[in-house]
């Protein structure tokens, strides 16, 4: 029986979510970590998303992983002070584009958060001040379509700035930094799929 290897990251900005790419000026995850062979990223972060990435040898943890009843919670800076109507937009969904293709968004949850949430700063600065107000939202979803954060709240009048994911199902980014690598134990229980320190 083959025993499989479970991690958590904290992907950085400007990181792909693979270990290969035929640009070598891009960076990967393999600069990391020495990830042991076969182990592949469940799900994505676009390179300029920061936040929870799950990694694993187990094919079948992955497909458990990215089925739809595990809510994915991302953290989201917006530009400009968004309102009521656009919150509630963005609940009930929006049309965006999906590879050509439009697309309404299902029914998700989001809120405004009282405060910034104190993440690292990003290694390449966005903007400042002079550029005017900026708000954070939490968003979470059951569906992950290419880069569909970032296209719903553009759709809603209010692009991202900057995005973090915090939690897949039970599984929180905590307090891990940018860049660090925690082993995990994976437990399979009545078909969800849950993952443990």
């Amino acid at each position: 029986m083959t025993l499989h290897r479970h991690f958590i990251i904290h992907k950085p900005f400007g990181y792909m979510s693979q270990f290969v790419c035929d640009l070598d000026w891009k960076r990967v995850l393999g600069e990391l970590y020495d990830f042991p062979e076969g182990t592949m990223p469940i799900g994505r972060l676009d390179e300029h998303s920061e936040g929870l990435l799950l990694l694993t040898t187990d094919g079948m943890q992955s497909e458990l992983v990215r089925a739809k009843n595990h809510e994915k919670e991302y953290y989201a800076q917006l530009d400009g002070l968004i309102n009521e109507e656009a919150l509630a937009k963005l609940r009930t969904g929006v049309e965006i584009g999906i590879r050509g293709v439009k697309y309404m968004t299902l029914p998700c949850k989001v809120k405004l958060l009282d405060a910034d949430p104190g993440f690292p700063p990003r290694t390449k600065k966005i903007r400042d001040d002079r550029h005017g107000p900026t708000c954070w939202v939490s968003i979470t979803l059951t569906e992950g379509k290419n880069r569909q954060i970032r296209k719903m709240t553009a759709a809603a009048g209010f692009p991202t700035l900057r995005l973090f994911r915090i939690r897949v199902g039970s599984v929180y980014l905590g307090d891990l930094k940018p860049g660090e690598v925690r082993e995990v134990e994976a437990f399979v229980q009545e078909g969800v799929d849950r993952l443990r320190e």
